[in-house]
């Protein structure tokens, strides 16, 4: 047997849920995805980051389900791993998780299951930025319009930018956790995770940045999603190391291109900014032809494909997606590839929208959505000729440079 350190970072994963809304059969982190179970890629994610107690908390009735799964995923952790039995809601489920944690343990990171893809990197960014006193989510920004309704009626818009999805593993300092956690169950209130359980208490909450994988399979769409993504990665869970192509060592360069006719639903996106009042594109997603030819561009010069294999219509789950969905994930097959992002340029041909004075706004959000690589993005129209001119559509070209990441060569 090999003699582990004891670590002082637990993670309870919350496996108790029974998944109704995905009406399996089975409860849900016991549903298959592949040839393993929603439980066992969240396991497999957990064991890939760094060494921590990890605590499954499982459905009555199904211990030893977990009890298999646990073992299937630890290797040469499996000491470092532990079942117990999850309560009637969720809050009582992670209590019983509390209950196991060791002696040494000063940081604790509460895991949904459901979020099966999760990267490790995720794991240990939360574990890291937890503090004495404060707790840690990753989230992403919130890309839809959102609006306020009563019944049926719309009755004004929300700042997206006030907002943030929440993911998981939230991370914090066990103490607090413990007494926020013993005053919570004490009220009788149920909160809907734990950083509001933990603020409630006043203690404070910041955010690091969340990855698209880390989405919640609640419905049966989500659970198409996560068999579509891990067929793209070969069956295993997508992860920065692995499934690469080869890399010769030297820069590379793909250009992409890509047209949408207006004629779509809603307002116009372009270069990942919403343009109210502009004939809205059409398209399987939000017609961002801007967006989409830099996905182009970046895919071909990794030689990892194009648009339509990973996000055209068999993928039904980027339906009505935006710039910084297609772009973030664009972002992790490189990175999965072993390539980082050295810049893209791109310029649309048409005659609308007027794009200078959004310039700047425009690149800061596809920069951002590219994990910081500069991202410049030119217009200009066609002196009326062709479609462009003719105002049927918008034409855009793009150019990325990639460069294979040497410190994770093959």
């Amino acid at each position: 047997m090999t003699l582990l350190p004891v670590p002082d970072t637990a993670i309870i994963v919350v496996a108790a849920g029974s998944g109704t809304r995905l009406d399996a059969g089975a409860p849900k982190a016991l549903v298959g995805i592949d040839a393993h179970s929603i439980l066992r890629h969240a396991l497999d994610g957990v064991f890939a980051a760094a060494p921590a107690q990890v605590i499954v908390v499982a459905p009555a009735g199904h211990e030893g389900d977990a009890e298999a799964e646990l073992e299937a995923a630890a290797g040469e952790r499996r000491d470092l791993g532990r079942v117990v039995t999850g309560g009637a809601t969720r809050q009582q489920s992670v209590a019983a998780g509390l209950a196991a944690l060791w002696g040494d343990v000063t940081t604790v990171l509460v895991h949904d299951a459901a979020r099966a893809l999760t990267p490790p990197a995720q794991i240990d960014a939360v574990a890291a930025a937890v503090t004495a006193d404060t707790g840690v989510i990753p989230a992403l920004p919130v890309v839809d319009t959102l609006k306020r309704v009563e019944a049926d009626a719309v009755v004004g818009p929300v700042d997206r930018a006030e907002l943030a999805a929440a993911q998981t593993p939230q991370g914090f300092p066990r103490g607090l956790l413990e007494e926020a956690y013993a005053a919570a169950l004490g009220s009788g209130i149920e909160y809907t995770d734990d950083a509001a359980l933990f603020a409630a208490s006043g203690h404070p909450v910041r955010h690091v940045d969340g990855s698209e994988l880390a989405f919640k399979i609640t419905t049966p769409a989500d659970l198409e999603r996560a068999r579509h993504l891990l067929t793209a990665s070969g069956g295993a869970t997508p992860a920065p190391s692995e499934a690469r192509p080869r890399i010769t060592g030297l820069p590379r360069v793909g250009l992409g291109t890509d047209v949408h006719a207006f004629g779509g639903e809603g307002h116009l996106w372009l270069a990942g900014l919403e343009w109210p009042g502009e004939p809205p594109l059409s398209g399987h997603s939000d017609g961002d032809a801007v967006a989409h030819a830099i996905v182009d561009a970046l895919l071909g010069a990794a030689g990892l494909g194009d648009i339509g294999e990973h996000f055209g219509t068999a993928h039904p789950e980027y339906a009505g997606a935006h710039a910084e969905v297609f772009l973030a994930r664009t972002r992790e097959l490189l990175d999965a590839a072993g390539f980082v992002i050295g810049n893209v340029s791109a310029q649309f041909q048409g005659n609308r929208p007027r794009f200078s004075a959004r310039r700047a706004e425009a690149e800061a959000v596809l920069s951002r959505a590219l994990g910081g690589a500069p991202v410049s993005v030119t217009a200009t129209t066609t002196d009326g000729l062709g479609f462009p001119g003719r105002g049927e559509g918008i034409s855009v070209t793009a150019v990325a440079l990639v460069v294979p990441d040497e410190s994770r060569r093959v």
